[in-house]
This record gives structure tokens, C-alpha cells and sequence, in this order.
């Protein structure tokens, strides 16, 4: 089979799973359906902002690569992610979410049980320390620790299959040192990808920099070659 045959038969593949990850969600969370399910079209795929420590909002992460997936695949998504309470039910109408920030922070006992139970049930959370924030990446590290202490993030190689999804990725640019990523299975499958450098793509957003972190610059095709992967497991 050629390459562009392969990558036509993965993107049908995406499209039909899509639904089926969004259903999965829908089943095996809270009996209510949340809010954001009532969106104009409920065909795209929806992706949340995480609300997280109460109040700490994913702000600096962009969203382009919603726009890019949807002109590069057959995926349907929504242009603009979710603000969604960590805490709350809601999170269980998403296959797919984002977590980022700056600086020091602590999840709540029920975010601690919201986020193992969501990425249980299907759900992928992509999560980014923003402008390479150390702060944020010791505070996410020590709390995946404590949702998962049984588990432990494995940085992915340069052949897995995330890399090779939609584009052929065989380098994470960056301004300056060498930038991994790093991933958390659950039931033989990646359910979380971590990104200590940054994949927040603050370029492409106003009020948002990255002065002085390792931002990876090709962030906008991992973010949706993550999203592919995400759909597909």
C-alpha cells in the first residue's frame, strides 16, 4: 500500500471514531448531558480548555490547530476549545482536552478523581508547561503522580506512531535545547501526552508570548498529529 493510500485509509478511520470516542464518553459519565453537546454542530469534534486548582484557566494554548486539522483531515472539529471545569461532570462530553499554565499549582481531591476517571473512560488530555514553565511542569509532574501512582510517563521515540499520523514529524523545533515528549498509558494505550518544552503555539495568539522558554515552533502539526492519535485509540 503507498504512503498517500495509508494516510487517506487513516484519515477515514478518524472520521468514523470520532463519534464512537464522544459516545464512549457520553455512556460511561454522568447520566446529564453537558451543555456544550447542545453546540450548533454536534458532529465536530469538541475540545475542552481545562478549569483547573478551582479556578486556573489553560489561557495561553492556541487553538489554530483545530482550523488545520479540519483543512488537513476529514476530521470535523470545532474551531475554539471549551472552557471546562475540571471538577465537573461536562468533562465527560469530551474526547479530547488541553491543560497548560504557569507557575505553582495543586489539583482538588475531586479534579484528582475527575481526571483519572476521565481518561479511564476514553477521554485524551494533551498537556503543555507554558513557555516552559518549571514551575508548572514539577506542579503537573507530581500530580500525575498522585492520580496515576501506579503509572509513570514514558518519553515517546522518534517512531511512534504520533509522529507519523498525519504528518511525517522527525523533529521537535525548538528555540534552543533538545525537546521531548512525554506519554502515560492506561489499558496498553497513550491516554495522556506531556510536553514540559511547551506546544502552546503562542505565536499565533494575542496578549500571549514565550520570551524565554524551549517552545517547540512546530507545534501546530504535533498538536494535530496528537489529536489524530487521540481519535484513533
Amino acid at each position: 500500500m503507498t504512503r498517500l493510500l495509508k494516510i487517506a485509509c487513516l484519515l477515514a478511520t478518524i472520521s468514523l471514531v470520532a463519534g464512537g470516542a464522544l459516545g464512549l464518553l457520553r455512556a460511561q459519565g454522568q447520566s446529564r448531558e453537558p451543555a456544550a453537546l447542545g453546540a450548533a454542530n454536534s458532529d465536530a469534534v469538541q475540545c475542552a480548555n481545562l478549569i483547573y486548582a478551582g479556578t486556573r484557566s489553560s489561557v495561553c494554548f492556541s487553538d489554530r490547530f483545530l482550523t488545520i486539522a479540519a483543512r488537513d483531515t476529514t476530521v470535523s472539529t470545532a474551531r475554539k476549545f471549551k472552557p471546562v471545569k475540571l471538577a465537573g461532570d461536562d468533562i465527560y462530553g469530551y474526547p479530547f482536552a488541553i491543560m497548560t499554565g504557569e507557575g505553582t499549582f495543586s489539583l482538588t481531591e475531586q479534579e484528582r478523581i475527575n481526571l483519572r476517571r476521565y481518561l479511564e473512560r476514553g477521554g485524551f488530555l494533551l498537556a503543555s508547561a507554558g513557555c516552559s514553565s518549571s514551575q508548572w511542569d514539577a506542579s503537573f509532574r507530581r500530580e500525575v503522580v498522585a492520580v496515576f501512582p501506579e503509572r509513570r510517563m514514558e518519553p515517546l521515540s522518534a517512531d511512534h506512531e504520533v509522529f507519523h499520523t498525519v504528518y511525517e514529524i522527525d523533529q521537535l523545533k525548538t528555540k534552543g535545547v533538545d525537546a521531548n515528549l512525554l506519554g502515560l498509558s492506561f489499558a496498553g494505550k497513550i491516554v495522556l501526552i506531556y510536553s514540559p518544552d511547551g506546544l502552546n503555539d503562542t505565536s499565533t495568539m494575542h496578549g500571549c508570548c514565550c520570551c524565554g522558554g524551549n517552545e517547540i515552533l512546530n507545534a501546530q502539526q504535533v498538536n494535530v498529529n496528537i489529536l489524530a492519535y487521540a481519535l484513533l485509540q
